[in-house]
């Protein structure tokens, strides 16, 4: 239910930004995450879970898709480090989240979660609304949402590979909160305190190669940094089956290290595809491809594991990681190596 209304809204939601300005769209989404807790509250039933859910997914696609659109446009000397700026600190707050979760859990009633969800979305729209000087980059264009907009960029086989590799990463995404976990407990017996150490590590490592990433792309071009991300991430995947417990852990934080750099540098890289008009649009394309790719990505490893065994499925999906990587390799650095000379 979230998937549904987070993919179905990125594309218009970052379109409609392009036109009107992001500001208030981001101010709307906080509000329908506010509004989302409070119905998480008061639920009663599984199926008002399942609406809510849905109502969350529409809050959450414009404040995950729009701020990175917004900052670029905003600061387009130095995007690449403000944006890893922001990714790090966005994933600061995920790796905060759970463990205060936990405790909280633990100390007050399980509603009151929902609760101070509902009223951090409430502060954070009213943080938009008042300290945030809104951009509007297609203020003088008559840009409307069309999909043979996003057609036409997907034609581009350079935009191609490189979406195609964010949906790869959604699935990756996908497969550490959900496959990784359960092959974790189930047949490599990771006890409570290892599964909290690998979600801490997993959040931590992303946050910090948003830091690195910003920096190193103004250096050696964000094609290149997409592709040393993917074929760190394989490689990370991969050698994960011949450790034991301490050196699953280290080589699942490598691979989300190298996940890490990848989506920082995929984003910077689609962000420099197109003109300020289209920022909006194309961050929603991102996070439209990464929303298909987390939603398709864990059931269908799990359907191959029932087949083939989890242990072969996630080496064919590293396996994965490593062609689009070549083509990439191919595509994109050439490409980049030019840009940065310029």
């Amino acid at each position: 239910m979230f998937a549904v209304a987070y993919i179905a809204l990125q594309v218009p939601v970052g379109a409609m930004a392009d036109k009107y300005g992001f500001k208030i769209f981001l101010a709307i989404g906080y509000f329908l995450c506010f509004l989302a807790g409070l119905c998480f509250y008061f639920s009663s039933s599984s199926y008002s879970l399942f609406l809510t859910r849905l109502l969350q997914g529409a809050g959450e696609a414009p404040v995950w898709a729009l701020a990175p659109a917004m900052l670029s446009v905003k600061y387009p000397l130095e995007k690449s480090s403000i944006i890893g700026r922001y990714n790090a600190i966005l994933h600061i707050g995920l790796t905060l989240g759970p463990i205060c979760g936990v405790y909280l859990g633990k100390a007050c009633q399980s509603g009151f979660l929902f609760l101070l969800y509902s009223l951090g979305c409430l502060f954070g729209m009213l943080l938009i609304l008042v300290f945030v000087e809104d951009v509007r980059p297609a203020e003088k264009n008559s840009i409307t949402f069309d999909l043979s907009a996003i057609s036409r960029l997907v034609k581009d086989r350079k935009i191609l590979i490189a979406l195609i590799g964010i949906t790869l990463y959604g699935s990756a995404y996908g497969i550490f909160l959900t496959a990784i976990p359960s092959y974790l407990l189930q047949e490599k017996n990771f006890s409570t305190e290892y599964m909290g150490a690998f979600f801490s590590l997993f959040y931590a490592a992303i946050s910090v190669s948003q830091i690195i990433t910003g920096r190193l792309s103004c250096r050696f071009g964000a094609g290149f940094l997409m592709v040393l991300g993917l074929f760190i991430a394989s490689l990370g995947l991969i050698a994960i089956h011949f450790s034991g417990s301490f050196g699953i852990l280290f080589l699942l934080t490598i691979a989300s290290l190298g996940l890490g750099v990848f989506y920082l540098s995929s984003m910077i890289f689609l962000n420099d595809t197109v003109d300020s008009a289209l920022k909006g649009t194309i961050s929603g394309a991102y996070y439209l491809f990464w929303g298909v790719g987390m939603f398709f990505g864990p059931s269908t490893l799990s359907a191959a594991s029932r087949g083939v065994g989890f242990s072969l499925s996630l080496k064919i999906f590293a396996v994965l990681f490593t062609i689009i990587a070549l083509a990439m390799l191919v595509l994109l650095v050439p490409l980049c190596r030019k840009r940065t000379r310029g």
